[in-house]
Protein backbone atom coordinates (compact mmCIF):
# COMPACT_ATOMS: atom_id res chain seq x y z
CA UNK A 1 0.00 0.00 0.00
CA UNK A 2 1.37 3.41 -0.97
CA UNK A 3 1.87 6.32 1.41
CA UNK A 4 -1.05 8.14 -0.21
CA UNK A 5 -3.29 5.14 0.43
CA UNK A 6 -2.09 4.63 3.99
CA UNK A 7 -2.56 8.25 5.03
CA UNK A 8 -6.43 8.31 5.01
CA UNK A 9 -6.51 5.02 6.96
CA UNK A 10 -4.07 6.26 9.58
CA UNK A 11 -5.92 9.58 9.77
CA UNK A 12 -8.95 7.71 11.11
CA UNK A 13 -6.91 6.78 14.17
CA UNK A 14 -4.55 9.78 14.16
CA UNK A 15 -6.67 12.72 12.98
CA UNK A 16 -3.78 15.18 13.08
CA UNK A 17 -2.32 13.45 10.00
CA UNK A 18 -5.14 15.03 8.00
CA UNK A 19 -4.12 18.57 8.92
CA UNK A 20 -2.87 20.69 6.01
CA UNK A 21 0.86 21.23 5.78
CA UNK A 22 1.73 24.61 7.31
CA UNK A 23 2.82 27.45 5.09
CA UNK A 24 3.49 31.11 5.76
CA UNK A 25 -0.01 32.28 4.83
CA UNK A 26 -1.74 29.67 6.97
CA UNK A 27 0.53 30.06 9.96
CA UNK A 28 0.09 33.83 10.19
CA UNK A 29 -3.58 33.34 11.01
CA UNK A 30 -2.91 30.30 13.20
CA UNK A 31 -0.30 32.10 15.29
CA UNK A 32 -2.58 35.10 15.83
CA UNK A 33 -5.49 32.88 16.90
CA UNK A 34 -3.26 30.75 19.14
CA UNK A 35 -1.76 33.79 20.87
CA UNK A 36 -5.22 35.28 21.42
CA UNK A 37 -6.54 32.13 23.12
CA UNK A 38 -3.34 31.70 25.18
CA UNK A 39 -3.80 35.16 26.67
CA UNK A 40 -7.22 34.05 27.91
CA UNK A 41 -6.69 30.44 28.87
CA UNK A 42 -3.87 31.03 31.39
CA UNK A 43 -5.71 33.40 33.76
CA UNK A 44 -8.96 31.46 33.29
CA UNK A 45 -7.24 28.17 34.12
CA UNK A 46 -5.80 29.59 37.34
CA UNK A 47 -9.24 30.93 38.27
CA UNK A 48 -10.95 27.63 37.51
CA UNK A 49 -8.38 25.74 39.59
CA UNK A 50 -9.41 27.93 42.53
CA UNK A 51 -13.06 27.16 41.78
CA UNK A 52 -12.27 23.43 41.81
CA UNK A 53 -10.43 23.74 45.14
CA UNK A 54 -7.17 22.68 43.48
CA UNK A 55 -3.67 24.17 43.77
CA UNK A 56 -3.66 27.08 41.33
CA UNK A 57 -0.81 25.78 39.18
CA UNK A 58 -2.79 22.63 38.36
CA UNK A 59 -5.10 24.83 36.29
CA UNK A 60 -2.15 25.65 34.00
CA UNK A 61 -1.17 21.97 33.98
CA UNK A 62 -4.69 21.12 32.83
CA UNK A 63 -4.38 23.64 29.99
CA UNK A 64 -1.09 22.18 28.74
CA UNK A 65 -0.79 18.43 28.10
CA UNK A 66 -4.57 17.74 27.97
CA UNK A 67 -4.96 20.42 25.28
CA UNK A 68 -2.10 18.89 23.30
CA UNK A 69 -3.50 15.37 23.52
CA UNK A 70 -7.03 16.51 22.68
CA UNK A 71 -6.06 18.45 19.56
CA UNK A 72 -4.01 15.54 18.19
CA UNK A 73 -6.86 13.03 18.51
CA UNK A 74 -9.89 15.28 18.07
CA UNK A 75 -12.12 15.38 15.02
CA UNK A 76 -12.72 19.05 15.91
CA UNK A 77 -9.17 20.41 16.29
CA UNK A 78 -10.16 24.04 16.79
CA UNK A 79 -11.77 23.39 20.17
CA UNK A 80 -10.10 24.93 23.20
CA UNK A 81 -9.67 22.14 25.74
CA UNK A 82 -8.74 22.76 29.36
CA UNK A 83 -10.41 23.74 32.63
CA UNK A 84 -13.99 25.02 32.38
CA UNK A 85 -16.37 26.51 34.91
CA UNK A 86 -18.91 23.65 34.93
CA UNK A 87 -16.41 20.82 35.30
CA UNK A 88 -14.52 22.79 37.95
CA UNK A 89 -17.72 23.34 39.91
CA UNK A 90 -18.55 19.65 39.58
CA UNK A 91 -15.15 18.79 41.06
CA UNK A 92 -15.76 21.10 44.01
CA UNK A 93 -19.30 19.76 44.50
CA UNK A 94 -18.24 16.12 44.20
CA UNK A 95 -15.42 16.32 46.73
CA UNK A 96 -16.95 18.66 49.30
CA UNK A 97 -16.98 16.90 52.66
CA UNK A 98 -14.54 14.23 51.52
CA UNK A 99 -11.32 16.20 52.03
CA UNK A 100 -9.96 19.70 52.62
CA UNK A 101 -9.77 21.74 49.38
CA UNK A 102 -6.19 21.97 48.16
CA UNK A 103 -4.98 19.14 50.40
CA UNK A 104 -3.09 16.13 49.01
CA UNK A 105 -6.16 13.95 49.59
CA UNK A 106 -8.34 16.44 47.70
CA UNK A 107 -5.89 16.45 44.78
CA UNK A 108 -5.80 12.66 44.76
CA UNK A 109 -9.59 12.41 44.63
CA UNK A 110 -9.79 15.07 41.90
CA UNK A 111 -7.27 13.08 39.87
CA UNK A 112 -9.43 9.99 40.29
CA UNK A 113 -12.40 11.97 38.95
CA UNK A 114 -10.32 12.88 35.90
CA UNK A 115 -9.18 9.28 35.38
CA UNK A 116 -12.63 7.74 35.87
CA UNK A 117 -14.45 10.23 33.64
CA UNK A 118 -11.65 9.96 31.07
CA UNK A 119 -11.92 6.17 30.97
CA UNK A 120 -15.70 6.43 30.61
CA UNK A 121 -15.42 8.81 27.67
CA UNK A 122 -12.69 6.72 26.07
CA UNK A 123 -14.83 3.59 26.36
CA UNK A 124 -17.95 5.31 25.01
CA UNK A 125 -16.05 6.67 22.03
CA UNK A 126 -14.16 3.45 21.34
CA UNK A 127 -17.37 1.40 21.39
CA UNK A 128 -19.17 4.10 19.36
CA UNK A 129 -21.71 4.78 22.10
CA UNK A 130 -21.84 8.57 21.69
CA UNK A 131 -25.59 8.27 21.12
CA UNK A 132 -26.08 7.41 24.81
CA UNK A 133 -25.19 11.01 25.71
CA UNK A 134 -28.49 12.07 24.12
CA UNK A 135 -30.06 10.99 27.41
CA UNK A 136 -29.16 14.45 28.66
CA UNK A 137 -31.61 16.61 26.75
CA UNK A 138 -31.24 20.31 26.03
CA UNK A 139 -33.70 21.34 28.82
CA UNK A 140 -31.76 19.25 31.35
CA UNK A 141 -28.45 20.78 30.35
CA UNK A 142 -29.94 24.28 30.33
CA UNK A 143 -31.53 23.86 33.77
CA UNK A 144 -28.32 22.47 35.22
CA UNK A 145 -26.15 25.13 33.59
CA UNK A 146 -28.25 27.98 34.89
CA UNK A 147 -28.43 26.58 38.41
CA UNK A 148 -24.69 25.94 38.35
CA UNK A 149 -24.16 29.52 37.22
CA UNK A 150 -26.06 30.80 40.25
CA UNK A 151 -24.01 28.58 42.55
CA UNK A 152 -20.73 29.61 40.94
CA UNK A 153 -21.52 33.30 41.31
CA UNK A 154 -22.59 32.84 44.95
CA UNK A 155 -19.42 30.87 45.68
CA UNK A 156 -17.27 33.66 44.27
CA UNK A 157 -19.02 36.57 45.98
CA UNK A 158 -16.99 36.51 49.21
CA UNK A 159 -13.71 36.62 47.28
CA UNK A 160 -15.09 39.09 44.76
CA UNK A 161 -16.15 41.80 47.18
CA UNK A 162 -14.10 40.97 50.26
CA UNK A 163 -16.80 39.64 52.55
CA UNK A 164 -15.47 38.07 55.73
CA UNK A 165 -16.98 35.35 57.86
CA UNK A 166 -19.66 32.76 57.10
CA UNK A 167 -22.82 33.47 55.10
CA UNK A 168 -24.88 33.27 58.30
CA UNK A 169 -22.81 35.95 60.01
CA UNK A 170 -22.83 38.11 56.91
CA UNK A 171 -26.61 38.39 57.09
CA UNK A 172 -26.28 40.11 60.46
CA UNK A 173 -23.05 42.08 60.35
CA UNK A 174 -21.60 42.16 56.85
CA UNK A 175 -17.98 43.26 56.71
CA UNK A 176 -16.59 44.51 53.45
CA UNK A 177 -12.95 45.02 52.51
CA UNK A 178 -12.84 48.12 50.29
CA UNK A 179 -9.60 47.28 48.47
CA UNK A 180 -10.76 43.75 47.69
CA UNK A 181 -14.14 45.00 46.47
CA UNK A 182 -12.42 47.58 44.29
CA UNK A 183 -10.25 44.94 42.64
CA UNK A 184 -13.10 42.46 42.27
CA UNK A 185 -15.91 44.71 41.09
CA UNK A 186 -13.61 46.87 38.99
CA UNK A 187 -12.17 43.84 37.22
CA UNK A 188 -15.65 42.40 36.70
CA UNK A 189 -16.89 45.65 35.16
CA UNK A 190 -13.92 45.77 32.77
CA UNK A 191 -14.32 42.12 31.79
CA UNK A 192 -18.05 42.45 31.09
CA UNK A 193 -17.54 45.66 29.14
CA UNK A 194 -14.66 44.14 27.20
CA UNK A 195 -16.73 41.09 26.27
CA UNK A 196 -19.44 43.30 24.83
CA UNK A 197 -17.28 45.95 23.17
CA UNK A 198 -14.28 43.89 22.02
CA UNK A 199 -15.11 40.16 22.16
CA UNK A 200 -11.98 39.19 20.19
CA UNK A 201 -9.60 41.22 22.32
CA UNK A 202 -7.84 39.35 25.20
CA UNK A 203 -9.30 41.62 27.87
CA UNK A 204 -8.82 38.90 30.50
CA UNK A 205 -5.04 38.97 30.32
CA UNK A 206 -4.99 42.77 30.20
CA UNK A 207 -7.11 43.00 33.35
CA UNK A 208 -5.07 40.34 35.17
CA UNK A 209 -1.73 41.95 34.30
CA UNK A 210 -3.01 45.43 35.13
CA UNK A 211 -4.45 44.32 38.45
CA UNK A 212 -1.22 42.52 39.29
CA UNK A 213 0.78 45.69 38.60
CA UNK A 214 -1.55 47.82 40.73
CA UNK A 215 -1.40 45.22 43.51
CA UNK A 216 2.40 45.24 43.45
CA UNK A 217 2.73 49.03 43.38
CA UNK A 218 0.04 49.59 46.01
CA UNK A 219 1.24 46.94 48.44
CA UNK A 220 -2.07 45.08 48.40
CA UNK A 221 -0.54 41.90 49.86
CA UNK A 222 1.30 43.85 52.58
CA UNK A 223 -2.04 45.19 53.78
CA UNK A 224 -3.48 41.69 54.13
CA UNK A 225 -4.96 41.25 50.66
CA UNK A 226 -5.15 37.74 49.22
CA UNK A 227 -2.99 37.19 46.14
CA UNK A 228 -2.13 34.25 43.89
CA UNK A 229 1.30 33.90 45.44
CA UNK A 230 4.19 31.81 44.23
CA UNK A 231 3.35 29.22 41.60
CA UNK A 232 5.96 26.54 40.89
CA UNK A 233 7.69 26.78 37.53
CA UNK A 234 8.46 23.86 35.25
CA UNK A 235 6.63 21.03 33.56
CA UNK A 236 4.20 18.86 35.49
CA UNK A 237 5.55 15.50 36.54
CA UNK A 238 3.88 12.11 36.35
CA UNK A 239 1.29 11.74 39.10
CA UNK A 240 -0.28 8.50 40.25
CA UNK A 241 -2.88 8.96 42.99
CA UNK A 242 -3.05 6.68 45.94
CA UNK A 243 -5.79 4.10 45.67
CA UNK A 244 -8.60 5.18 48.03
CA UNK A 245 -10.84 2.84 49.97
CA UNK A 246 -13.34 0.97 47.84
CA UNK A 247 -16.23 2.91 49.34
CA UNK A 248 -14.61 6.25 48.55
CA UNK A 249 -13.79 5.16 45.01
CA UNK A 250 -17.31 3.86 44.49
CA UNK A 251 -18.66 7.18 45.73
CA UNK A 252 -16.85 8.90 42.87
CA UNK A 253 -18.55 6.85 40.15
CA UNK A 254 -21.78 8.85 39.97
CA UNK A 255 -19.98 12.25 39.97
CA UNK A 256 -17.59 10.89 37.32
CA UNK A 257 -20.55 9.83 35.18
CA UNK A 258 -22.10 13.28 35.45
CA UNK A 259 -18.78 14.93 34.59
CA UNK A 260 -18.57 12.59 31.59
CA UNK A 261 -22.01 13.66 30.38
CA UNK A 262 -21.82 17.36 31.14
CA UNK A 263 -18.29 17.89 29.84
CA UNK A 264 -19.04 16.15 26.57
CA UNK A 265 -22.23 18.15 26.12
CA UNK A 266 -20.04 21.22 26.53
CA UNK A 267 -17.85 19.78 23.80
CA UNK A 268 -20.87 19.07 21.61
CA UNK A 269 -22.06 22.68 21.74
CA UNK A 270 -18.69 23.88 20.44
CA UNK A 271 -17.97 21.01 18.06
CA UNK A 272 -21.27 21.38 16.23
CA UNK A 273 -20.53 25.05 15.57
CA UNK A 274 -17.03 24.27 14.35
CA UNK A 275 -18.06 21.45 12.04
CA UNK A 276 -20.96 23.44 10.61
CA UNK A 277 -18.53 26.24 9.73
CA UNK A 278 -16.54 23.84 7.51
CA UNK A 279 -19.65 21.93 6.35
CA UNK A 280 -18.67 18.49 7.52
CA UNK A 281 -20.49 15.98 9.75
CA UNK A 282 -19.44 15.83 13.36
CA UNK A 283 -17.56 12.69 14.38
CA UNK A 284 -18.82 12.58 17.95
CA UNK A 285 -17.20 9.25 18.82
CA UNK A 286 -13.74 10.51 17.82
CA UNK A 287 -14.20 13.61 19.94
CA UNK A 288 -15.26 11.40 22.84
CA UNK A 289 -11.98 9.54 22.48
CA UNK A 290 -10.05 12.81 22.38
CA UNK A 291 -11.81 14.20 25.44
CA UNK A 292 -11.24 10.96 27.32
CA UNK A 293 -7.53 10.96 26.49
CA UNK A 294 -7.32 14.62 27.57
CA UNK A 295 -8.82 13.81 30.97
CA UNK A 296 -6.42 10.92 31.41
CA UNK A 297 -3.51 13.20 30.54
CA UNK A 298 -4.75 15.77 33.04
CA UNK A 299 -5.11 13.22 35.81
CA UNK A 300 -1.72 11.63 35.22
CA UNK A 301 -0.07 15.05 35.54
CA UNK A 302 -1.88 15.95 38.77
CA UNK A 303 -4.71 17.92 37.17
CA UNK A 304 -8.49 17.74 37.36
CA UNK A 305 -11.17 16.96 34.73
CA UNK A 306 -11.03 19.09 31.60
CA UNK A 307 -13.55 19.89 28.91
CA UNK A 308 -14.06 22.12 25.88
CA UNK A 309 -14.70 25.77 26.60
CA UNK A 310 -17.44 27.21 24.40
CA UNK A 311 -16.25 30.79 24.89
CA UNK A 312 -12.56 30.07 24.21
CA UNK A 313 -13.43 27.87 21.23
CA UNK A 314 -15.59 30.66 19.82
CA UNK A 315 -12.75 33.15 20.27
CA UNK A 316 -10.42 30.73 18.51
CA UNK A 317 -12.78 30.63 15.53
CA UNK A 318 -13.35 34.40 15.56
CA UNK A 319 -9.61 34.99 15.64
CA UNK A 320 -9.25 33.11 12.37
CA UNK A 321 -8.10 29.62 13.39
CA UNK A 322 -8.36 27.22 10.46
CA UNK A 323 -6.73 24.06 11.81
CA UNK A 324 -5.26 22.48 14.92
CA UNK A 325 -2.01 24.38 14.36
CA UNK A 326 -3.61 27.32 16.23
CA UNK A 327 -4.17 25.11 19.27
CA UNK A 328 -0.54 23.97 19.10
CA UNK A 329 0.50 27.63 19.24
CA UNK A 330 -1.68 28.03 22.36
CA UNK A 331 -0.09 24.94 23.93
CA UNK A 332 3.38 26.33 23.14
CA UNK A 333 2.53 29.62 24.89
CA UNK A 334 1.21 27.75 27.93
CA UNK A 335 4.51 25.88 27.98
CA UNK A 336 6.38 29.21 27.99
CA UNK A 337 4.27 30.37 30.93
CA UNK A 338 4.95 27.16 32.85
CA UNK A 339 8.69 27.38 32.26
CA UNK A 340 9.36 31.07 32.83
CA UNK A 341 6.32 33.26 33.49
CA UNK A 342 4.48 31.85 36.53
CA UNK A 343 6.23 34.38 38.82
CA UNK A 344 4.43 37.12 36.89
CA UNK A 345 1.16 35.96 38.46
CA UNK A 346 2.49 36.32 42.02
CA UNK A 347 0.84 39.67 42.86
CA UNK A 348 -2.48 39.08 41.04
CA UNK A 349 -5.24 39.65 43.64
CA UNK A 350 -7.54 36.73 44.37
CA UNK A 351 -10.67 38.86 43.80
CA UNK A 352 -9.53 39.30 40.20
CA UNK A 353 -9.63 35.53 39.75
CA UNK A 354 -13.14 35.55 41.18
CA UNK A 355 -14.06 38.26 38.69
CA UNK A 356 -12.68 36.14 35.84
CA UNK A 357 -14.91 33.23 36.89
CA UNK A 358 -18.03 35.36 37.36
CA UNK A 359 -17.52 37.15 34.04
CA UNK A 360 -17.03 33.85 32.22
CA UNK A 361 -20.26 32.27 33.54
CA UNK A 362 -22.56 35.29 33.83
CA UNK A 363 -23.68 35.02 30.21
CA UNK A 364 -24.87 31.45 30.88
CA UNK A 365 -27.66 32.65 33.18
CA UNK A 366 -30.64 33.15 30.86
CA UNK A 367 -33.95 32.88 32.75
CA UNK A 368 -35.77 34.00 29.61
CA UNK A 369 -35.12 30.54 28.14
CA UNK A 370 -37.50 29.00 30.67
CA UNK A 371 -40.25 31.46 29.78
CA UNK A 372 -39.86 30.94 26.04
CA UNK A 373 -39.74 27.15 26.48
CA UNK A 374 -42.87 27.23 28.66
CA UNK A 375 -44.74 28.91 25.80
CA UNK A 376 -43.72 26.18 23.35
CA UNK A 377 -43.34 22.90 25.28
CA UNK A 378 -44.50 22.88 28.89
CA UNK A 379 -43.28 19.35 29.60
CA UNK A 380 -39.77 20.35 28.50
CA UNK A 381 -40.00 23.53 30.57
CA UNK A 382 -41.06 21.46 33.58
CA UNK A 383 -38.02 19.21 33.06
CA UNK A 384 -35.80 22.26 32.93
CA UNK A 385 -37.38 23.66 36.09
CA UNK A 386 -36.98 20.40 38.01
CA UNK A 387 -33.32 20.19 37.02
CA UNK A 388 -32.75 23.80 38.08
CA UNK A 389 -34.45 23.41 41.48
CA UNK A 390 -32.92 20.03 42.34
CA UNK A 391 -29.46 21.30 41.41
CA UNK A 392 -29.84 24.25 43.78
CA UNK A 393 -31.47 22.29 46.59
CA UNK A 394 -28.96 19.42 46.58
CA UNK A 395 -25.88 21.67 46.54
CA UNK A 396 -23.08 20.86 46.97
CA UNK A 397 -24.07 17.46 45.47
CA UNK A 398 -25.27 19.26 42.37
CA UNK A 399 -24.88 16.23 40.10
CA UNK A 400 -28.21 15.01 41.47
CA UNK A 401 -29.81 17.81 39.48
CA UNK A 402 -28.63 16.24 36.21
CA UNK A 403 -29.78 12.80 37.30
CA UNK A 404 -33.18 14.16 38.34
CA UNK A 405 -33.55 15.92 35.00
CA UNK A 406 -32.65 12.76 33.10
CA UNK A 407 -35.20 10.77 35.11
CA UNK A 408 -37.96 13.33 34.42
CA UNK A 409 -37.05 13.30 30.71
CA UNK A 410 -37.22 9.50 30.59
CA UNK A 411 -40.54 9.43 32.46
CA UNK A 412 -42.00 11.99 30.04
CA UNK A 413 -40.64 9.99 27.11
CA UNK A 414 -42.12 6.73 28.40
CA UNK A 415 -45.44 8.40 29.13
CA UNK A 416 -45.58 9.62 25.55
CA UNK A 417 -44.65 6.17 24.21
CA UNK A 418 -47.23 4.48 26.43
CA UNK A 419 -49.91 6.93 25.26
CA UNK A 420 -49.45 7.14 21.49
CA UNK A 421 -51.49 9.41 19.30
CA UNK A 422 -54.28 7.30 17.78
CA UNK A 423 -56.87 9.15 15.73
CA UNK A 424 -59.89 8.28 13.65
CA UNK A 425 -59.35 9.65 10.16
CA UNK A 426 -61.68 11.00 7.55
CA UNK A 427 -61.28 12.14 3.97
CA UNK A 428 -60.55 15.88 3.77
CA UNK A 429 -61.79 17.82 0.72
CA UNK A 430 -58.17 18.23 -0.38
CA UNK A 431 -57.85 14.44 -0.67
CA UNK A 432 -55.75 13.89 2.44
CA UNK A 433 -56.63 11.85 5.51
CA UNK A 434 -56.97 13.93 8.66
CA UNK A 435 -58.30 13.77 12.19
CA UNK A 436 -62.02 13.28 11.63
CA UNK A 437 -63.15 14.86 14.89
CA UNK A 438 -60.78 17.81 14.73
CA UNK A 439 -61.79 18.70 11.17
CA UNK A 440 -65.42 17.55 11.62
CA UNK A 441 -65.23 15.14 8.68
CA UNK A 442 -67.69 12.34 7.87
CA UNK A 443 -66.50 8.74 8.36
CA UNK A 444 -65.11 6.90 5.37
CA UNK A 445 -68.08 4.57 5.71
CA UNK A 446 -70.81 4.13 8.28
CA UNK A 447 -69.75 0.59 9.16
CA UNK A 448 -66.00 1.34 9.19
CA UNK A 449 -63.46 2.43 11.76
CA UNK A 450 -60.55 4.10 9.96
CA UNK A 451 -57.63 4.91 12.23
CA UNK A 452 -54.00 5.95 12.22
CA UNK A 453 -51.44 5.45 15.01
CA UNK A 454 -48.46 7.81 15.03
CA UNK A 455 -46.10 5.47 16.86
CA UNK A 456 -44.26 2.18 16.62
CA UNK A 457 -46.26 -0.99 17.24
CA UNK A 458 -44.07 -2.17 20.09
CA UNK A 459 -44.35 -3.14 23.76
CA UNK A 460 -45.02 0.48 24.76
CA UNK A 461 -47.81 1.30 22.30
CA UNK A 462 -49.32 -2.09 21.46
CA UNK A 463 -51.71 -2.29 24.42
CA UNK A 464 -53.03 1.23 23.73
CA UNK A 465 -53.61 0.26 20.09
CA UNK A 466 -55.49 -2.92 21.02
CA UNK A 467 -57.54 -1.15 23.67
CA UNK A 468 -58.48 1.67 21.27
CA UNK A 469 -59.83 -0.74 18.63
CA UNK A 470 -61.62 -2.92 21.17
CA UNK A 471 -63.35 0.03 22.85
CA UNK A 472 -64.48 1.41 19.49
CA UNK A 473 -65.99 -1.93 18.43
CA UNK A 474 -67.74 -2.25 21.79
CA UNK A 475 -69.26 1.22 21.37
CA UNK A 476 -70.10 0.65 17.67
CA UNK A 477 -71.28 -2.96 17.27
CA UNK A 478 -72.42 -2.28 13.68
CA UNK A 479 -68.78 -1.93 12.54
CA UNK A 480 -67.80 -4.44 9.84
CA UNK A 481 -64.53 -2.94 8.65
CA UNK A 482 -61.45 -1.71 10.48
CA UNK A 483 -58.92 0.13 8.31
CA UNK A 484 -55.47 0.86 9.69
CA UNK A 485 -53.51 3.50 7.78
CA UNK A 486 -50.12 2.17 8.81
CA UNK A 487 -47.59 4.46 7.16
CA UNK A 488 -46.44 6.07 10.47
CA UNK A 489 -45.68 2.61 11.93
CA UNK A 490 -42.06 1.90 11.01
CA UNK A 491 -41.27 -0.83 13.55
CA UNK A 492 -42.92 -3.76 15.27
CA UNK A 493 -41.57 -6.01 18.03
CA UNK A 494 -42.61 -9.35 19.55
CA UNK A 495 -45.28 -7.71 21.72
CA UNK A 496 -46.66 -5.92 18.68
CA UNK A 497 -46.85 -9.21 16.76
CA UNK A 498 -48.75 -10.85 19.61
CA UNK A 499 -51.20 -7.96 19.83
CA UNK A 500 -51.67 -7.95 16.05
CA UNK A 501 -52.38 -11.69 16.11
CA UNK A 502 -54.85 -11.36 18.98
CA UNK A 503 -56.58 -8.45 17.24
CA UNK A 504 -56.92 -10.42 14.00
CA UNK A 505 -58.44 -13.34 15.88
CA UNK A 506 -60.86 -11.07 17.72
CA UNK A 507 -61.94 -9.25 14.55
CA UNK A 508 -62.40 -12.51 12.66
CA UNK A 509 -64.61 -13.87 15.45
CA UNK A 510 -66.83 -10.81 15.05
CA UNK A 511 -66.87 -11.02 11.27
CA UNK A 512 -64.95 -7.77 10.92
CA UNK A 513 -62.59 -7.28 7.96
CA UNK A 514 -59.19 -5.78 8.69
CA UNK A 515 -57.78 -3.44 6.03
CA UNK A 516 -54.18 -2.26 6.23
CA UNK A 517 -52.82 0.52 4.04
CA UNK A 518 -49.22 1.58 3.42
CA UNK A 519 -47.55 -1.03 5.63
CA UNK A 520 -43.81 -0.41 5.62
CA UNK A 521 -41.44 -3.15 4.54
CA UNK A 522 -39.75 -3.79 7.94
CA UNK A 523 -43.16 -4.26 9.58
CA UNK A 524 -44.47 -6.37 6.71
CA UNK A 525 -41.44 -8.66 6.80
CA UNK A 526 -41.80 -9.31 10.54
CA UNK A 527 -45.53 -10.03 10.28
CA UNK A 528 -45.00 -12.25 7.24
CA UNK A 529 -42.36 -14.30 9.06
CA UNK A 530 -44.77 -14.62 11.97
CA UNK A 531 -47.45 -16.01 9.61
CA UNK A 532 -49.81 -13.12 10.21
CA UNK A 533 -50.30 -11.99 6.60
CA UNK A 534 -51.63 -15.16 4.98
CA UNK A 535 -54.43 -14.65 2.48
CA UNK A 536 -57.88 -14.30 3.98
CA UNK A 537 -61.20 -12.76 3.06
CA UNK A 538 -61.02 -10.87 6.36
CA UNK A 539 -57.60 -9.32 5.69
CA UNK A 540 -57.00 -6.79 2.91
CA UNK A 541 -53.65 -5.12 2.20
CA UNK A 542 -53.09 -1.96 0.14
CA UNK A 543 -49.82 -0.41 -0.92
CA UNK A 544 -51.04 3.22 -0.84
CA UNK A 545 -53.75 5.18 0.89
CA UNK A 546 -55.21 6.08 -2.51
CA UNK A 547 -55.60 2.37 -3.34
CA UNK A 548 -57.24 1.77 0.02
CA UNK A 549 -59.69 4.66 -0.33
CA UNK A 550 -60.65 3.63 -3.86
CA UNK A 551 -61.20 0.01 -2.84
CA UNK A 552 -63.13 0.93 0.27
CA UNK A 553 -65.36 3.29 -1.68
CA UNK A 554 -66.09 0.48 -4.12
CA UNK A 555 -66.83 -1.91 -1.26
CA UNK A 556 -69.21 0.57 0.31
CA UNK A 557 -71.08 1.06 -2.96
CA UNK A 558 -71.53 -2.69 -3.40
CA UNK A 559 -72.82 -2.97 0.15
CA UNK A 560 -75.29 -0.14 -0.41
CA UNK A 561 -76.64 -1.90 -3.48
CA UNK A 562 -76.88 -5.30 -1.79
CA UNK A 563 -80.24 -5.90 -0.11
CA UNK A 564 -79.98 -6.51 3.59
CA UNK A 565 -76.37 -5.36 3.85
CA UNK A 566 -75.31 -3.39 6.90
CA UNK A 567 -74.19 0.15 6.20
Amino acid sequence: MSEAQCRPTLARWLPFLAWPRPDAKLMRGEILAGLTVSLIIVPQSVAYAALAGMPLVTGIYAAFLPALVAVLWSASPRLSVGPTALTSLLVMASLSGLAEPGSPQWVSLAVWLALLSGLMQLALGGWRFAWILNLVSAPVLSGFTQAATVLIILSQLPSLIGLEGSWASLLDTPRLDAATAAFGLGSLALLVAGRKLAPRFPVVMLVVVGAGAISYLGGYAAHGGAIVGLLPSGLPGFYWPGIPAWGALGGLLVPAMVITLVSFLETASSAKVENQSVRKPWNDNQDLIAQGLAKLASGLTGGFPTSSSFSRSAINLYAGAQTGWATLVTVLMVLVVLLWLTPALYYVPSPVLAAVVVAAVSSLFQPGRFVSLWRVLRVEAFTMGVTFVVTLVTAPRIYWGVLAGVMVSLIAFLHQRLHPRIIEVGLHPDGSLRDRHLWKLPPLANDMYALRMDAELDFAAASSFERNVSEYLLAHPQTRHVCLFAQPINRIDATGVEVFSALRTSLAAQGVTLHISGMKLPVEQVLARAGQLHASSLLKLYRTDADAIASLASTTTVQEQTPGSQI
